[in-house]
């Protein structure tokens, strides 16, 4: 198990229901902070400069999955990803992308060395272009199924827990 400082930047996610899931998986592993990015929904907080209604509904979607881990776990709203990564990258943070592309490294063949922020996109179409340009590293989970993707909250699980616990 690494005891290394680990985040998660969520970029654009649409569903809070996958935030609330992601919110409860980054919980039990010890996720030190959460950056929920543009369009992602987060819970209510003080000061909260969404209208009332919509900070309520996204804080209840959020709850249903999350189980508490919405009022257990920091989570910071910013207007874009690249600010959440220069943040992190300024803090001494690895970026991490998880993403299909040509040169992805296998999750599994990979270990973090310091400090490392995890990015997750869009459920469609993952992370921009500008997103994966900043990354220090870019995973991919292996498949071997006719399915090329994973649900979000799933992969966010399955990378949280592979750096944190993996070998």
């Amino acid at each position: 198990m690494t005891k290394l400082p680990l985040r998660l930047i969520l970029a654009d996610l649409r569903g809070a229901g996958n935030v609330g899931s992601i919110l409860r998986t980054a919980d039990a592993c010890g996720m030190e902070r959460i950056y929920a990015c543009g369009t992602t929904p987060y819970p209510a907080h003080d000061n909260d400069p969404r209208p009332a209604h919509v900070a309520a509904s996204n804080h209840r979607a959020i709850a249903k999955t999350a189980l508490g881990a919405e009022s257990s776990t920091p989570v910071l709203h910013v207007a874009d990803t690249l600010s959440a990564i220069r943040q992190s990258q300024h803090d001494g943070f690895t970026i991490i992308v998880i993403e299909q592309a040509e040169k992805a490294l296998n999750l599994y063949q990979y270990q973090p060395t310091g400090p490392s922020a995890l990015i997750l996109g869009t459920e469609v179409g993952g992370v921009t272009p500008e997103v994966l340009a900043t990354a220090d590293a870019i995973l991919e989970l292996p498949m071997v199924g006719r399915k090329e993707s994973l649900n979000v909250s799933v992969a966010a699980a399955i990378a949280m827990y592979q750096l944190r616990f993996g070998t």
